[in-house]
């Protein structure tokens, strides 16, 4: 059964979602869910404490490759050779790595609004970013990924599914942005981080699926963290479908491998021995969204995300004076993702966080509802 610590535990936590907040505020940012544990990760997790094992980890183990194979072929749909998977310490550090490894000093590109650490992390790394904004629609914009690949775009970091929107790229999508890059011999980081959590309505398409194009020229990263509530523990996943990308994997630094063995042990337990946890949060998040499309606040419009536990608000309805998250923080005691952390045009939207339990998100949207 799918358990959620009361409200005043869960501001008790040390991690970032429920830290550094007021008391009496409810947080909903940090795409962390609310959600205790599944049973075999936190069992695997207290015995390896127990017998003081927590020294480093020791490459991808095999019970890892057969435990994410597993996975990816029974949920996602998903053949993945276990010769071609490289441990990584988390997603945004493979990312930044493997755009060191392309184009060291040069651009890449992603589509705005964007998940905050592409914003900050890839410029720090001194590589020069390019935005990409959606359509209105939530799709890709093509026309403008050309114009950047002609401009001489090395780089795109594909999101699928999408952070903050929630939108899942179909097949067609796909395959027009594998032909685009592969036209101009530019690479495909995809980050399919949120995959296992598509929720009913929607079908995700792993990009080493797609076709020939996106395995030549395309690498995917991927974790238990987003699905299983594990962003701490560091363990995350290279994973190739030709001899070229894996040529670049192969070229990362000793700083890129440095995985957390508690990570890697919870993510092998997760990805073998989780699966009716998971369905019951995919059955948990449903229901939230469904709740969230019938409550929330007159004067907020949006999309309801088809993956993820994020909702991506346009709050511009409400004729603030002020930005929104700053709005719902003062009169709500409600903290939400301030829409400009996402896309600096995006002043008038939000990230709201729906992953925890149907009792909190009712009190979080009844106090957005009286905020007024």
């Amino acid at each position: 059964m799918l358990k959620v610590a009361e409200l005043a535990e869960l501001q008790k936590r040390r991690g970032e979602k429920w830290s550094g907040h007021a008391p009496g505020v409810i947080s909903a940012t940090v795409a962390e869910m609310d959600f205790d544990l599944a049973e075999p990760i936190a069992r695997v997790l207290h015995e390896a404490v127990d017998r003081s094992d927590l020294g480093y980890a020791f490459e991808v183990p095999k019970s890892l490759r057969d435990a994410f194979t597993g996975f990816a072929d029974r949920r996602l749909g998903w053949t993945v050779d276990p010769d071609r998977i490289t441990l990584v310490p988390d997603v945004m550090a493979g990312l930044i790595e493997l755009c060191l490894a392309l184009a060291p000093g040069g651009s890449v590109g992603f589509a705005t609004a964007a998940y905050p650490p592409f914003l900050s992390q890839i410029p720090r790394a001194g590589l020069r970013t390019v935005l990409i904004p959606l359509r209105e629609d939530g799709w890709f914009d093509l026309d403008r990924l050309r114009e950047a690949l002609a401009d001489g775009l090395e780089v795109l970091v594909l999101a699928n599914p999408h952070n903050p929107t929630g939108r899942v790229l179909p097949h067609e999508e796909l395959a027009a942005i594998a032909e685009l890059c592969a036209a101009y011999d530019a690479w495909v980081l995809a980050d399919e981080i949120h995959a296992p959590l598509v929720l009913p309505g929607a079908s995700h398409v792993p990009w080493l699926e797609v076709s020939d194009a996106a395995r030549e020229h395309g690498i995917v990263l991927t974790s238990a963290s987003k699905a299983f509530n594990l962003a701490g523990l560091k363990a995350a996943m290279a994973v190739t479908a030709s001899d070229r990308a894996q040529r670049v994997v192969d070229r990362l630094p000793y700083t890129a491998e440095q995985a957390g063995l508690l990570g890697v042990l919870a993510a092998e337990v997760a990805f073998s021995e989780c699966d009716d946890w998971l369905d019951a949060v995919l059955r948990q998040l449903d229901e939230n969204r469904g709740y969230l499309r019938d409550h929330l606040p007159g004067g907020i419009t949006w999309t309801p995300p088809e993956a993820t536990y994020l909702a991506w608000l346009d709050c511009r309805g409400l004729g603030l004076d002020e930005e929104p998250s700053e709005f719902f923080l003062r009169r709500a005691k409600v903290a939400l993702g301030p829409g400009r952390d996402y896309d600096p045009g995006a002043t008038g939207f939000v990230r709201l966080n729906f992953g925890t339990g149907p009792e909190l998100l009712e009190l979080i949207v009844d106090r957005m509802r009286t905020a007024g």
